[in-house]
């Protein structure tokens, strides 16, 4: 299955794009159908990989580039132990306040090392994926970095991943990677607050709600917010026996605890 169907016109719009912030004029990507792994074991079971797009490196390390009209097509892998202390993000097309007062606003790295210890997944995968907010060659992204990634995740012996947009683009970027790691063999999990795009993009499971790009998954300083939306989004991989979409219901939960007065 090919991970962009309109690629050869994506490629003749992107060519005469005029590059900017707010992304006008820009073409994205639409597909009309997805791939699609069934889940083989239970979350308990699962070695689950987390791949974030919220440009997050080392400090000290050469950032993202963000200004070529490409876009960086590097991803960089990190160990889990990695302390907030030392990250830094190189942000376009999002808000970083939110994932620098909380790096599990955006990358819940200590969230899912709490579903470890608590045996709600199997395993956290030793080291998870950064990658660039601003990549706008869907096509790059499609050839070049989503058989690299994959590649890397089956060598982790990897049995299903989570991606986390945090910009508008990154929507597009990660669902075409979600594509491309389903159409390799290992089940995925797309976490999106901006359904519409991903409906064109069409990852092959995807869990939305209203959220806020640079706080996808959970608003910062906020432990149960952010554990709502991964637990939910996190149990539908194994119930998702089709390509589709499905609302979060944690917008409805946050109303109710908004009306009591409660954080």
């Amino acid at each position: 299955m090919e991970l962009i169907e309109n690629a050869d016109f994506f490629e003749s719009m992107f060519a005469r794009w005029s590059p900017n912030e707010e992304l006008r004029g820009y073409t994205f990507v639409e597909n009309q159908a997805a791939p699609f792994v069934p889940v083989r074991r239970a979350l308990p079971m699962l070695n689950l990989a987390l791949i974030s797009s919220a440009g997050a490196y080392i400090e000290g390390t050469e950032p993202f580039d963000l200004e070529a009209k490409d876009g960086d097509l590097e991803f960089r892998e990190f160990p889990k132990e990695l302390a907030a202390e030392d990250m830094r993000y190189a942000a376009k097309g999002y808000d970083p306040k939110a994932v620098q007062l909380d790096r599990n606003a955006q990358i819940p790295i200590d969230r899912l090392n709490e579903y470890e210890a608590n045996s709600v997944i199997g395993i956290l995968n030793p080291v998870w994926w950064s990658l660039s907010p601003w990549i706008p060659n869907a096509v790059r992204v499609a050839e070049e970095m989503a058989p690299r990634l994959a590649e890397r995740l089956h060598r982790y012996e990897v049995q299903a991943a989570l991606l986390i947009p945090a910009s508008r683009l990154c929507h597009q970027t990660l669902g075409v990677l979600a594509r491309g790691i389903e159409a390799s063999g290992i089940p995925t999990m797309f976490l999106s607050v901006d359904r519409k795009l991903t409906d064109k993009v069409r990852a092959p499971r995807t869990a939305y709600y209203s959220g806020e790009f640079g706080s996808v998954a959970g608003q910062p300083g906020w432990r149960e917010y952010q554990l709502r939306v991964l637990d939910e989004s996190l149990r539908w991989i194994e119930t998702f026996d089709q390509p589709g979409s499905r609302k979060l219901a944690v917008d409805l939960e946050t109303q109710v605890e908004a009306a009591r007065g409660e954080r």
